[in-house]
C-alpha cells in the first residue's frame, strides 16, 4: 500500500516539488486527481481546511498547503538539514522560492498576455538571490552538502521558468548546473521521463 495519497487536479502546479521529492527519496504514492468540473460541486472544497488543494494523506494525518507538505517530508525523510540553523536556512530559502513562486502564477493566471515580457526582464533580479546563495555555499546544495526539501522547491521552479523562458538560467551557471545535477538523479530522472509526469500540464490555465 502507498504510505502517501495525494489530492490535487490534474496539473502539476503545486505539486511538482512534492512528487519529485517522494520519487527522489524511493517514496511510492497514491493519486486522487480531482476534475474541475467535482471541485465545483464544493463537497471536497468545503473538506479542505482553507478551501483549496492540494491535499496529502500520511497515514491518518492530512495536510493542506503545500509547502506544509514539504516541510513535513523534509523531517520525516531527513531532508530538513543537520541542524537548528541549517533548518532555519532552509525555511528562508523555501520562503524566498515562494515568493517568486507568487510571482509566476500572478503572471500565468493574470498577465501574461500583458506581463510576460517585463517578468522575464526582471526575472534574473530574483534567480540571481538564489545563485549567490547557493554559489557561496559550493555542495551543489541550497543549505549545507546534502538535498533539502527547498532545494526540491527551487528546481520544480526552475522547471517551470525553463518552458517559461528557455535561456533564463544562461547566466547563471551555479544555477544551471543543480538543474542539471538535480535532471539527472535516477529517481528523478524516471519521474520527470514517466507518462503519468509528462501529460500534466504545469498550470490548470494551459499557459506555461
Amino acid at each position: 500500500v502507498a504510505p502517501y495519497t495525494i489530492t490535487y487536479f490534474a496539473v502539476k502546479g503545486r505539486c511538482g516539488a512534492l512528487k519529485i521529492m517522494l520519487a527522489d527519496q524511493s517514496q511510492t504514492w497514491k493519486e486522487n486527481l480531482v476534475t474541475f468540473e467535482e471541485w465545483a460541486k464544493g463537497d471536497l472544497k468545503s473538506s479542505c481546511v482553507f478551501g483549496q488543494l492540494p491535499k496529502l494523506e500520511d497515514g491518518d494525518l492530512v495536510l493542506f498547503q503545500s509547502n506544509a507538505m514539504l516541510r513535513h517530508l523534509g523531517r520525516k525523510h531527513g531532508a530538513y538539514g543537520k541542524n537548528d540553523c541549517e533548518a532555519a536556512h532552509i525555511d528562508m530559502m523555501s520562503d524566498g522560492v515562494e515568493d517568486l513562486r507568487l510571482k509566476y502564477f500572478k503572471l500565468i493566471y493574470q498577465e501574461y498576455e500583458t506581463g510576460k515580457e517585463a517578468y522575464i526582464k526582471d526575472l534574473p533580479n530574483h534567480l540571481s538571490k538564489f545563485e549567490a546563495f547557493m554559489a557561496k555555499n559550493k555542495s551543489g546544495f541550497l543549505v549545507g552538502d546534502k538535498i533539502s526539501f527547498a532545494d526540491y522547491n527551487l528546481f520544480d521552479l526552475l522547471l517551470n521558468h525553463k518552458v517559461l523562458c528557455s535561456t533564463c538560467l544562461d547566466s547563471f551557471p551555479t544555477l544551471k548546473k543543480f538543474v542539471d545535477m538535480m535532471s539527472t538523479r535516477p529517481k528523478i530522472k524516471a519521474l520527470l521521463e514517466s507518462d503519468d509526469f509528462k501529460k500534466l500540464p504545469i498550470n490548470g490555465n494551459g499557459k506555461q
